[in-house]
């Protein structure tokens, strides 16, 4: 993914899902599971680059830290949940997908 419209296009094709702006900033798109509100993606601009933030397993949080540059401790967020992904190229697209794919089922109790 490169682009905010791909990575908001990507949350959509889980079930039940919806974006959101919470803070009235048009920067912050927040991706929301509709059952209990939980947010599972964050996906804004930072410092010219598109990044998300993912809700992890405190297990893999530095996993993914330690396998791709691109993935840092969350932005704004509790660090000992959130990993920030940094959308430059550092992360093959297929991780980037996993990654958005163990936050949703970490908000929604794996579907």
């Amino acid at each position: 993914m490169k682009t905010r419209e791909e990575a908001i296009a990507f949350c959509k094709t889980f079930p039940e899902v919806y974006e959101d702006y919470p803070f009235h900033d048009q920067n912050w798109t927040v991706m929301r599971y509709k059952k209990n509100r939980k947010s599972f993606a964050f996906i804004y601009e930072r410092q010219g680059t598109v990044w998300i933030n993912v809700k992890c397993a405190p297990d893999w949080i530095e996993f993914w830290r330690n396998a791709f540059a691109g993935v840092v401790p969350a932005y704004h967020m509790n660090k000992k949940y959130w990993n920030s992904m940094i959308l430059n190229g550092s992360i093959p697209d297929s991780e980037e997908k996993r990654m958005i794919s163990e936050s949703y089922d970490l908000v929604t109790g794996g579907r």
